[in-house]
């Protein structure tokens, strides 16, 4: 089983931006769709984007197209999440997460490897 380990959250003002980092050991992120999602407070974990390490196809949640870009770093087993423009709507908790696979929409089911998040906090 892969193991994950996320940085890069903090405390950054509406409009800046952030890069998240999910380093991968154990197993190679190439075999995984890896996954950020997020939780804020009172609320579930959502899906932010995917990244699939055979096809390096993406999805992105409505909520982030055109902000959030998500990459991967086959030689560092590195998964990224660069955050631009962001809202204090993102505030929230982000989980790296790595799927075998998934028919459909990406859900939190379908991943079965988790970091234990980093906290991006948007002042307004």
């Amino acid at each position: 089983q892969v193991q994950l380990v996320e940085s890069g959250g903090g405390l950054v003002q509406a409009g800046g931006s952030l890069r998240l980092s999910c380093a991968a050991s154990g197993r190679t992120i190439s075999n995984y769709v890896m996954g950020w999602f997020r939780q804020a407070p009172g609320k579930e974990r959502d899906i932010v984007a995917t990244l699939s390490g055979t096809s390096r196809s993406t999805y992105y949640a409505d909520s982030v197209k055109g902000r959030f870009t998500i990459s991967g770093d086959n030689a560092k087993n590195t998964v990224y999440l660069q955050m631009t423009n962001l809202k204090p709507e993102d505030t929230a908790v982000y989980y790296c997460a790595a799927s075998s696979g998934f028919f459909g929409s990406p859900r939190v089911a379908d991943f079965g490897s988790w970091g234990q998040g980093t906290q991006v906090t948007v002042s307004s």
